[in-house]
């Protein structure tokens, strides 16, 4: 990860692409974490802001430095999400999830305008797949038979574990850590885990319309990989 000074500098330019009276979504990990704070002292200055959180963490910290929260119920939809990523692309397209939080980071992400993405250089990767590990979030019942069928493609899959036990996520589901290496077609890997019955969602996000904010030295490298194909 950067150093705390960059992922500050990151997230307080990210502020910047957030208008007044906007609907945020906020990530879930360390980048999204620094992000959440700058917000909250954002809206003790009177930012208006509404924000929908990507976990149970997020949410907790945003109540707590009083960032009002919202629902989908009671939203268009969401202006911006700011987020960070495990793996960044070239193309933008991004593995994520090591955080037990992909699911919802994908709901929230399919659900904005756009995607702010904070990482530092040590996550942009050639190709998806790099740093070894992919994310995939299994309903319990389906637990053993999913795990056969990645076994059986090869993706070694291993049920997470934190503190001694079994990582549960926000959703109430396993996740299974599977040993990849870089994807020559990540779309093609990732339609054949959505085709196992029992599997919710995998960390690959792919063909979002993203911002990805770098720190560079004293200033921040911005990268636009697609612009939105919804309506601002």
């Amino acid at each position: 990860m950067p150093n705390d000074g960059g992922l500050e500098a990151i997230a307080h330019h990210a502020l910047g692409l957030i208008p007044p009276q906007s609907v945020v979504g906020l990530g879930t990990g360390r980048a999204a974490t620094v992000f959440i704070h700058a917000l909250g002292e954002r809206v003790r200055n009177g930012f208006p802001v509404r924000a929908i959180p990507t976990s149970q963490a997020s949410a907790a910290l945003a109540t707590q430095l009083g960032i009002p929260l919202t629902r989908f119920e009671d939203v268009e939809d969401i202006d911006v999400c700011v987020d960070g990523a495990d793996e960044v692309d070239p193309a933008g397209n991004l593995i994520k999830g090591f955080g037990g939080a992909l699911l919802r980071e994908k709901v929230v992400a399919a659900s904005a305008r756009r995607l702010v993405i904070l990482v530092g250089p040590e996550k942009l990767v050639p190709v998806l797949g790099t740093r070894g590990l992919l994310p995939v979030e299994v309903v319990p019942f389906a637990l053993t038979p999913v795990e056969r069928r990645l076994r059986a493609m090869g993706l070694n899959p291993q049920l997470r574990r934190q503190n001694g036990q079994t990582f549960i996520t926000d959703n109430g589901h396993h996740i299974l850590d599977c040993r990849i290496g870089p994807l020559d077609d990540p779309r093609l890997l990732d339609d054949a885990l959505h085709r196992i019955p029992g599997v919710v969602e995998t960390g690959l996000f792919l063909d979002f319309a993203l911002c990805i904010l770098i720190p560079e030295g004293d200033r921040v490298s911005t990268r636009i990989t697609r612009p939105s194909a919804r309506p601002e």
